[in-house]
């Protein structure tokens, strides 16, 4: 196999990566260019992302690519998290900074369209999991807000279609990320015309959707011209970030399940067609587009956030730890003292992670975690019980068990909570690589460049790659009793 190289661009809610696939005698190598912070930032009461700064770290990275020897680059994929977008005046101008996910706006909207179109038709239309932080109810922030914004915008486009946009010039809406919105038709994969007819949203906005391995455009010159670089194709990933780590997944059959564990952890299976049912929509599931045809049926859930948000509460009070200090901490005190929802909304953007953990404890006549160790534990402990529900809820909507779990991400890392899954969930947890989503990213562009055959040969191409570490359960039935007594809360 000759050598290719392809360029990935991976922007996280906390940090963003680019790395450098190299293809060479059927194994993939990476090599890391840049890494810098993302962060969100208040303006009159609200949270945004500052677009400029990300794209600039986009130029960079690119830029230090060509330094880095890699001017030979065949193409450029991006990859962001969900739900989040922008908008685009007719002359490519920006109007405003895009909001955060997390800012407060979206309080109370989900009960306001649910006025003007019901939960179930909006479910049996998108099949997406309810979330206030979805673009729909977003989008209804927007409209109800600022009409005459909305009248001089040309495109609404997500946050990867605008680094896509400010690259090539070119505006689409790339699927896997529309597909987060709820505000696409998930049997159709096209804007669903009845929700923005209900809810009065202008259709005119939204941009034309491509397929993830669809070449976009070619770099603007400008840009070719700053970087150093040729004419190189901007290619449509997997660009929601779950997209293509799951794209990355090493695993064969259809017995598997993934947990792509970061900031969120996202958990569920593969499928070839949305399921959208009576159980699915009771169980909250959604069904996000994948890689190729494939279908993400999952639930999203809080996940590491919990972690970051109280390490940085406690650096505030001039307490910093290194994350490996904290699992050792947890390791060192009483297992299931503390048990909390990790996805009660409490923890959605609290001011103080470890005492909105307290309060929700104190409600719910649980023993208050007391040092930073029993903190640290009873998130993980948490989590795994969550994954738990998860994992018994899928097994029940697709018929069969699943017979082992794969975490991908930089919570595959993390061994005490990799252990405490295996343990709940009763099955084999294989854990890794931990830059899933470049890699998926990178085979994407491979596959849309006809360097790699399939995203089955592509998966064969990972696990020769990177290794990976096996997790065997151990006490399950000790989990089991734990689980049982807090099991109405973890679903």
């Amino acid at each position: 196999m000759p050598v290719s190289k392809f360029l990935a661009v991976d922007f996280g809610a906390e940090s963003g990566r680019a790395i450098v696939g190299i293809l060479k005698n059927k194994t993939i190598t990476l090599e890391e260019i840049h890494r810098f912070q993302n962060r969100q930032v208040r303006v009159l009461g609200h949270l945004r992302w500052d677009l400029l700064y990300l794209f600039e770290e986009l130029k960079k990275s690119i830029s230090l690519a060509v330094q880095k020897g890699h001017g030979d680059i065949e193409s450029i994929g991006i990859d962001t998290w969900g739900v989040d977008f922008g908008l685009i005046a007719k002359n490519g101008e920006i109007l405003g900074f895009p909001f955060s996910y997390r800012d407060s706006r979206t309080n109370g909207m989900m009960e306001k369209v649910f006025s003007k179109i019901s939960r179930e038709e909006i479910y049996s239309r998108t099949g997406i999991q309810f979330m206030q932080i979805n673009s729909l109810y977003q989008f209804c922030c927007s409209a109800a807000a600022n009409k005459e914004l909305l009248g001089v915008c040309d495109k609404l486009l997500f946050m990867p279609d605008l680094f896509n946009f400010f690259l090539t010039g070119e505006a689409f809406s790339e699927y896997s990320i529309a597909s987060t919105s709820q505000m696409l038709n998930a049997k159709r994969k096209r804007w669903d015309r009845e929700i923005f007819a209900k809810l009065r949203l202008p259709l005119r906005i939204m941009a034309p959707i491509v397929q993830p391995g669809e070449i976009i455009g070619k770099l603007l010159p400008e840009i070719s011209h700053e970087a150093g670089l040729g004419s190189v194709d901007v290619v449509a990933v997997g660009c929601h970030d779950t997209a293509s780590a799951v794209a990355a997944v090493p695993a064969k059959g259809n017995d598997w399940a993934y947990l792509s564990s970061g900031t969120w952890s996202l958990i569920g299976i593969e499928t070839e067609a949305p399921i959208i049912n009576g159980a699915s929509l009771k169980n909250n599931f959604t069904n996000e587009g994948g890689v190729f045809g494939t279908i993400r049926f999952l639930r999203n859930v809080m996940g590491l956030w919990l972690l970051q948000e109280a390490r940085m509460s406690w650096m505030r009070s001039g307490e910093e730890y290194k994350y490996d200090e904290l699992v050792q901490k947890a390791s060192e005190v009483p297992e299931f003292k503390s048990i909390v929802d990790p996805d009660d909304s409490s923890f959605l953007n609290p001011p103080d992670m470890p005492e909105a953990i307290r309060t929700f404890c104190s409600k719910n006549g649980r023993p208050v975690p007391e040092g930073k160790g029993e903190f640290v534990r009873c998130i993980f402990e948490s989590l795994a019980l969550k994954y738990k529900a998860l994992v018994k809820k899928l097994n029940l909507m697709r018929g069969k068990e699943i017979k082992q779990l794969h975490i991908v991400g930089g919570g595959s890392q993390n061994e005490m909570l990799n252990q405490f899954t295996a343990d709940a969930i009763a099955v084999p947890v294989f854990a890794g690589p931990v830059e899933a989503t470049a890699i998926g990213n990178i085979l994407v562009q491979a596959i849309a460049r006809g360097k790699v055959e399939s995203l089955e040969k592509g998966r064969d191409l990972v696990a020769r790659s990177f290794p990976l570490k096996m997790y065997e359960p151990k006490n399950p039935s000790k989990w089991d009793r734990i689980y049982n007594t807090y099991s109405k809360e973890q679903t």
